[in-house]
């Protein structure tokens, strides 16, 4: 039997979709010690989505990214068709998270179909801002080169 240590890791279900927006009072007093979802914008760039498929993607955004809700500033997501209005099989997602104090992180994915390029990006942008903040905790704090004791 385990025995489980630490502080109790949050559920998938328990969490939420991210927000489209917040209001401005609360960009401004934004709590990094509180669990304030970071907003989601999601674009479609010559096509059109329905507001179904607009809420899954915050939801699977929550799903994926909200672990690292206190790091993450926001989230864009953009959609779009490489071929245009000539047709094709080519979607492409973007997703670009904005990071406090780190590069932002991008991540582009194509395929036939909308869902599935946005399930592929999501899964690669969980792996990358967990990547990008795991080096963050294992940078040393001051970067002070040894000196030489002096006589």
């Amino acid at each position: 039997m385990r025995v489980q240590q630490g502080r109790p890791r949050k559920q998938a279900a328990d969490r939420t979709a991210l927000p489209t927006s917040l209001p401005r009072p609360v960009k401004l007093t934004r709590d990094r010690s509180r669990a304030v979802p970071p907003p989601a914008h999601v674009r479609v760039l010559g096509g059109q989505i329905d507001d179904d498929d607009r809420e899954r993607i915050g939801r699977k955004l929550g799903m994926k990214l909200g672990k690292f809700a206190t790091s993450i500033e926001r989230i864009t997501v953009r959609l779009s068709d490489a071929n245009g209005p000539k047709g094709g099989r080519d979607q492409i997602c973007q997703i670009k998270v904005v990071i406090s104090g780190l590069p932002s992180v991008v991540v582009e994915e194509r395929d036939a179909t909308y869902p599935r390029a946005v399930d592929r990006a999501m899964s690669s942008t969980a792996l990358a801002v967990r990547r990008s903040l795991q080096r963050r905790r294992l940078k040393p704090l001051h970067h002070r080169a040894a000196q030489p004791s002096r006589p």
